[in-house]
């Protein structure tokens, strides 16, 4: 059985101010054994400023299964260990995966310390629906199966997600008008929280054309939030003000299912797009895009 007092502590760290390190994520630190770090340069700069001192055991993608034993171990000791990243959220487009799942297994404690993600911030000003999401991560660097891996989400509903390189953001923007639409609504959040912070608002041809003559998109940290299809179905040759008025009458008579059937064929929107309409008329404008569930559909 494992140690009682054994405890793996996923910790999140600043994405860029520094001010946003909780006092409970600053006490964990100060309290750990052993501190397993993405970059422990990065993580020793940290502690420094916050006048920690700590072992540091390096745990990034590439010997993350080789440290796994030794920090299982420690935990079996009884050992305090803090997991970081170099920034945000660990696991999140960042190692620990593998940690944190046999830590699990063999009955460790494993709790979060949760702060800071670039995920969530980038939501919270994007403007965007927020109810569903899914985050993609970074998309991959060749362009054929960068397009592949966007045309896979060409009919996603939800709002998509993306971490990307300063280097390949105007290349990324492009394929992405190729392939969701050039009338896409998305967001560029760069360098969130830091000095130079900078938030991009526009169609995906716009962002596109914008990053391709602009220096500054191509530096620093950029989180990319791209609306989901069954909103961006309404700017796709459908008549929107006449499909907002159907949807607003039929939805006096009939559930959000019926409505989306019939109002897709009186205008040629998708169900999705009509549906997401119905939804908002139910719940007074929040709700974003959604698929119709079965037990509404007609």
């Amino acid at each position: 059985m494992a140690s009682a007092t054994g405890r793996l502590q996923v910790i999140a760290t600043p994405i860029g101010n520094l001010a946003d390190l909780s006092e409970r994520a600053r006490e964990a630190l100060a309290g750990a054994d052993v501190i397993a770090a993405e970059d422990t340069r990065h993580t020793a700069a940290l502690l420094k400023t916050l006048g920690i001192s700590k072992p540091l055991l390096s745990l990034h993608e590439h010997n993350e299964a080789r440290r796994v034993p030794t920090l299982l171990a420690r935990l079996g000791a009884g050992e305090r260990v803090a997991l970081v990243s170099d920034a945000g959220t660990p696991l999140l487009s960042d190692p620990g995966y593998e940690l944190v799942r046999r830590a699990a297994a063999a009955g460790f404690a494993v709790s979060a310390i949760p702060g800071p993600s670039a995920i969530t911030a980038a939501l919270a000003i994007a403007g965007l629906p927020t109810d569903r999401f899914c985050f993609e991560g970074f998309l991959p660097a060749r362009q054929g199966e960068r397009r592949a891996a966007l045309q896979a989400l060409a009919h996603e509903p939800r709002t998509l997600v993306f971490f990307e390189a300063p280097h390949r953001i105007a290349a990324s923007l492009a394929d992405m008008a190729a392939t969701l639409g050039p009338t896409r609504e998305a967001v560029v959040a760069r360098e969130l929280t830091k000095a130079h912070e900078t938030v991009y608002r526009g169609m995906l041809q716009e962002l596109a054309q914008r990053a391709a003559g602009e220096a500054n998109f191509a530096r620093g940290e950029i989180t990319l939030i791209v609306r989901g299809a069954a909103a961006a179905a309404l700017a796709a040759g459908v008549d929107e003000p006449l499909l907002r008025r159907i949807v607003d009458v039929l939805s006096k008579e009939l559930p959000p299912g019926r409505v989306a059937a019939v109002a897709a064929q009186l205008t040629g929107a998708t169900r999705a797009a009509a549906y997401a309409l119905a939804l908002q008329g139910a719940t007074g404008g929040s709700a974003g895009p959604q698929l119709p569930d079965e037990a509404d559909a007609p």
